[in-house]
């Protein structure tokens, strides 16, 4: 089938004790830590690496400053690893690390891996909800979260210059097999992987015209994780990036913060799924980009009351 999800992405940064912080709030779990390096995890094994002094085989950053450097993509057997490094050294150079990630670059110049993939299953039991003529909680109060801990990275958005984006798209659906799911016209492409279900598992954003990170998205059970890790997120001192909402391309709910790696980073949950049967949509124009988000007036000075 091809690659089935984001395997790791690397990030090169300034702060590692900042950096490290911030994951550590943000509820990943650490694997590593030098003085130079760290690494984090996922509950499904996906890793995130933190690097102060990262070199070859990373390429170099598209943008100043700390910025994401490269992202390793997964794929589900040995054969068609071997079948998508070919295809992709037909015209750049792919070099593989011990590790086994065979490593490249796109069209805009971001670190490509390409790796086995290695999923650690995990048991998600969604908080049951009640609602008339559906109840499924009895006799339990909900307790607070506390602690949230993200299921995976499930997608990763790049900025990209508008000249050329059709080339840096076209690297991703014709050589490593992804699909369009969303074409935005005046701002992007939402694609999928062969192998994920989830409406997409990576946006290239020519809107910002010029290459940088994004955002990568990272699947949380359900509502009250999104809203209870951007709460924590905030009370820890972070800043969160967008008012909580849900997506109009997607439907997933999010909640964004500012990372000191470089973009944001997003709390998702309940992304819409798809299948083979869904075909591709092309907006002549920007969609709206939530269904809905939070708004209050709670702070505003009450207004004066009105006499007939």
């Amino acid at each position: 089938m091809g690659i089935q999800r984001i395997e790791s992405a690397t990030y090169g940064i300034d702060d590692l004790g900042q950096c490290v912080r911030f994951f550590d709030d943000f509820g990943l779990f650490p694997v590593e830590k030098t003085d130079e390096h760290a690494v984090f995890e996922t509950r499904t094994g996906q890793t995130l690496h933190l690097d102060t002094r990262p070199g070859p085989p990373l390429p170099p950053p598209v943008e100043p400053g700390p910025t994401l450097r490269e992202v390793v993509w997964g794929v589900d057997t040995r054969e068609e690893l071997h079948r998508l490094v070919a295809e992709v050294a037909r015209d750049r150079e792919v070099r593989e690390s011990a590790d086994g990630v065979h490593h490249t670059v796109d069209e805009t110049g971001f670190g490509v891996g390409l790796t086995l993939a290695r999923p650690r299953p995990v048991t998600v039991t969604p908080r049951p909800a009640n609602t008339l003529g559906s109840v499924r909680r009895w006799n339990t109060a909900l307790e607070p979260i506390t602690r949230v801990r993200p299921l995976r990275m499930c997608h990763v958005a790049l900025n990209i210059p508008k000249d050329g984006r059709e080339r840096a798209v076209a690297f991703y659906t014709d050589r490593l097999g992804f699909r369009p799911t969303d074409v935005v016209e005046p701002m992007g492409v939402f694609m999928q992987a062969p192998g994920d279900d989830d409406q997409h598992t990576m946006l290239l954003c020519h809107r910002p015209d010029k290459a940088g990170v994004n955002h990568i998205a990272y699947e949380v059970p359900g509502f009250d994780d999104v809203v209870e890790g951007g709460n924590r997120m905030i009370e820890r001192g972070w800043r969160e990036a967008r008012r909580l909402g849900r997506h109009t391309i997607g439907s997933n709910v999010f909640r964004f913060l500012h990372a000191p790696c470089g973009g944001r980073v997003e709390y998702a949950a309940d992304m819409d799924r798809v299948d083979d049967t869904y075909e591709t949509r092309v907006h002549a124009t920007t969609p709206p980009h939530h269904v809905w988000a939070l708004r209050t007036n709670r702070d505003q000075e009450a207004p004066a009351s009105r006499t007939p």
